[in-house]
């Protein structure tokens, strides 16, 4: 990275780019919005009784990227990289799905968006790490939302998550 480049020093070049053409910036917070999805997944009841479980790091990650439409514009680097919609509604409907995970894994989980071209749900848990779940198997993107945005914007392979 040289130094005459003054975007951003959180996330590299073609990254920021992305997410800066997507409407993101620097300090952006849009608190109100985040309670407003914090409270329709809380509201939430699966026909089976299945109810999402809301947390800060969860609300922090929708306050700052929840809303975003991300269109990478660089071919990626190992697989292609991801079209995002970071809207948490996404996961819904997947309060089950994301329970057992969040039981799996030993934490609490919450939907992040999706990848819109392959409709992967994206989640977060309460540490912060970032997940992808899809039809082929639970996906870890990163330890925490940049990490996690930088890998899928960029077309890093995430690593698949196995049982035990």
């Amino acid at each position: 990275m040289h130094a005459d480049r003054h975007t951003s020093t959180r996330f590299a070049v073609p990254v920021d780019a992305a997410l800066r053409a997507a409407g993101w910036q620097p300090g952006r917070w849009d608190i109100k919005q985040a309670e407003v999805w914090a409270d329709a997944l809380r509201d939430h009841t699966s026909p089976a009784g299945h109810r999402h479980t809301v947390f800060p790091a969860a609300v922090e990650a929708w306050a700052e990227f929840g809303g975003l439409r991300v269109t990478p514009t660089d071919s990626g680097r190992q697989i292609a990289p991801a079209a995002l919609d970071l809207d948490p509604l996404h996961g819904l409907h997947m309060a089950r799905t994301l329970g057992d995970l969040g039981r799996a894994l030993d934490t609490e989980v919450c939907p992040l968006g999706a990848e819109t071209d392959t409709e992967s749900l994206l989640a977060i848990d309460t540490e912060g790490r970032v997940y992808a779940l899809d039809h082929t198997g639970d996906w870890y993107l990163g330890p925490d939302i940049d990490q996690a945005l930088s890998a899928l914007i960029s077309g890093i392979a995430p690593v698949r998550l196995t049982a035990g």
